[in-house]
């Protein structure tokens, strides 16, 4: 396992995430770097776009910001692919004896997250001030809405609306806020899933907690620490120049200062064609987070949940701590390394715990604290799930004897691919630009290539016609794929409920994944099990 991330030392100098490339492939295995670098070169690799656009380079490319994603391409030695799930012939847990009901469409993967129903074990989000979640928001919000899962408005979207209001520093009304909330309460069915308000430093200090629950009537506020894809503040990219000076003038850092005039005149020339927005770090105190939890819940909050980034395991347990003291609902961690916005790729690829590591630190808390009778909120886990086995495994691996610790996913950049992809086709079917292999497979016809719209149509009636195309691919996604195959998952277990998946359906591929999880090896799982039945 070892070998498998020192080989990933040849990217340094070359990155599709910032459209670096090399003059050679056999690239040195210490720097990236080709063995021979001349001077007559007009590739531009990692170095070479740091000589002539510096800090940008840190980057996802700028001119994709608004349409695209970003994610880590280091490999950390330890994924799901490291584990399989067990499947069993004897068993039929779930069922309440009627076997003739056993059949994958009966699987019920319902499960509850700090209360909160959800059809699909999947939170959605967060979706915050980043141009790529305001555009693709109505099939993002439509597509949550009517799987039966929850969406999150993200970060910093107050602060972002040019059109908010303010009076004395908090906010009166924004437009953009309520717009978010309104799209996924049209296609809401009031039991499954909701909209989550989540807030972060600049939002506090704006008073979005409080419109949101008291003008928007939002049920659930989510604070936030960080993420997977980066440790520090929020970011985003400016293309105006006059919304750079307004968001200074609200208090956040932009670079460069837009106020200069040197500055001002270096933009209008086309030196350079964004400025980065950038949030405070937030350093959390334990008695203030438990005081700010319970405040929140006196000005009306009926469920107040905390996401928080992949922080070193001490900063794990101390998060489990005050989750545990304030009583919080549910907690979501998020392993590296992928972001919905702008995160620097340097940070993505070298800093902070992925997925599995940081779910086993966990685990590891949360078992600690259950020994001492302390509560532990309902958990969450992020970074990089887009699709059931994975899902499977995650909530599995957190079962250990009473129920599963792990309630559900939260999945951030796969949805938006799902919105950008319907969206794209659907303008190349209306632009009659559709690739002829998919004609030929699918059709040119939006209503007939989404295999969810008569089931949509025949639920929705006369509404389906105001139901975003993109919101029908983001609920095909999550319900026809990532539902039906999680259902097949469990069958093929024999478990027809969610909750009934444990630490023994799965079995560790390598001997990485078991010392670091507890999960036995394929060849030692059940040997007892063997000599007591043949014994």
């Amino acid at each position: 396992m070892t070998d498998r991330v020192q080989n990933n030392s040849s990217y340094l100098n070359s990155k599709s995430t910032v459209g670096t490339n090399t003059r050679v492939k056999d690239t040195s295995t210490i720097s990236g770097m080709c063995p021979i670098c001349i001077r007559e070169c007009s590739v531009l690799c990692e170095i070479g776009l740091s000589t002539f656009r510096g800090r940008e380079a840190l980057y996802p490319e700028p001119i994709q910001f608004g349409r695209s994603t970003a994610g880590s391409l280091k490999n950390f030695g330890l994924d799901w692919s490291h584990f399989n799930i067990q499947a069993s012939l004897f068993e039929a847990e779930g069922l309440d004896g009627n076997l003739g009901e056993a059949i994958f469409p009966n699987v019920n993967i319902e499960t509850k997250v700090g209360g909160m129903p959800l059809k699909l074990p999947i939170l959605t989000g967060a979706f915050g001030s980043t141009d790529v979640a305001a555009l693709n928001w109505g099939g993002l919000a439509a597509g949550a809405a009517i799987a039966g899962v929850s969406i999150t408005i993200g970060e910093n979207v107050v602060g972002m609306d040019v059109a908010s209001t303010f009076s004395n520093n908090k906010v009166t009304a924004s437009p953009e806020l309520k717009r978010r909330v309104d799209l996924f309460r049209t296609f809401w069915d009031g039991k499954y899933g909701d909209v989550i308000v989540q807030t972060n430093v600049e939002d506090q200090k704006l008073g979005t907690d409080i419109y949101a629950l008291s003008k928007l009537e939002v049920n659930i506020i989510e604070r936030k620490w960080g993420q997977g894809a980066k440790a520090i503040g929020g970011e985003v990219r400016l293309r105006d120049l006059q919304k750079a000076i307004l968001l200074k003038k609200r208090g956040y850092i932009v670079i460069p200062d837009p106020e200069d005039p040197v500055i001002q005149e270096a933009f209008k020339n086309g030196v350079f064609n964004t400025f980065e927005r950038h949030s405070r770090v937030g350093i959390p105190k334990q008695n203030d987070f438990i005081e700010d939890i319970a405040w929140l819940r006196k000005q009306g909050a009926k469920r107040v949940f905390l996401k928080t980034g992949a922080y070193r395991p001490s900063a794990v347990a101390y998060t489990m701590k005050f989750a545990s003291e304030a009583k919080i609902d549910a907690l979501s961690f998020d392993g590296a390394g992928g972001g919905t916005g702008m995160s620097p790729v340097p940070m993505m690829d070298e800093m902070s715990i992925p997925t599995i590591y940081l779910q086993a630190i966990v685990l590891r808390c949360a078992q600690i604290l259950k020994n001492k009778g302390k509560y532990v909120p309902d958990l969450v886990m992020a970074g990089g799930f887009i699709e059931e086995t994975s899902i499977f495994k995650t909530i599995a691996m957190s079962n250990f004897g009473q129920g599963p610790l792990v309630k559900a996913v939260l999945m951030g950049r796969s949805p938006i691919t799902a919105a950008m992809k319907a969206s794209y086709f659907k303008q190349l079917a209306a632009e009659k630009k559709l690739p002829k292999h998919f004609v030929d497979l699918y059709g040119s016809d939006p209503a007939k290539f989404f295999i969810a719209t008569p089931e949509l149509q025949a639920r929705y009636e006369n509404k389906f016609s105001s139901l975003p195309l993109e919101g029908v691919g983001v609920y095909t996604y999550l319900t026809e794929r990532v539902g039906v195959g999680l259902r097949q998952l469990l069958a093929g277990n024999r478990k027809w409920k969610l909750g009934l998946i444990g630490r023994n359906d799965l079995m560790s591929l390598s001997t990485l994944a078991s010392k670091v999880t507890g999960i036995q090896l394929a060849d030692e799982v059940e040997k007892e099990a063997i000599e007591e039945i043949l014994g």
